[in-house]
């Protein structure tokens, strides 16, 4: 239901998120890829994305890397997701896109809506608080 930048920015910010100190801690993107076993320019693609959306902040230089730039219960996942997820309906019919919305439904629609709407409150609800330990 999410796709793999989505997946993959949520383990790195889950990292972020155990290491939280109020943003004294940073984490260099090799650090973050090396632990969550992630290709480290795909993780500083998806930091850079992450900064630019204000969920993360950077500091450059040899000491520096990446926190998170709010508390853990002030992000939720659905802030991640918003940054690399399809804007627009959501169009996974399984007679394709020209079906749905263009005729009658599918048997499957309403349970599929259902589906999205339950993952979308999921993403809304949770928080990078529950990676804390």
């Amino acid at each position: 239901m999410i796709n793999k930048s989505t997946e993959a920015a949520i383990a790195a910010m889950s990292l972020l998120a155990e290491q939280y100190d109020g943003g004294k801690t940073a984490l260099r993107a090799a650090e973050i890829a090396e632990r969550r076993c992630l290709q480290k320019p795909f993780v500083a693609k998806l930091l850079t994305r992450l900064s630019q959306a204000g969920l993360i902040r950077g500091t450059p230089g040899r000491h520096g890397g990446y926190a998170l730039a709010k508390p853990p219960k002030r992000i939720c996942l659905l802030d991640i997701a918003d940054c690399f997820e399809r804007k627009g309906p959501l169009e996974i019919c399984p007679f394709g896109p020209a079906h749905c919305g263009n005729g009658p439904k599918c048997p499957l629609h309403d349970d599929i809506v259902r589906l999205r709407d339950d993952m979308c409150a999921f993403l809304k609800r949770t928080t990078l608080d529950v990676f804390r330990t």
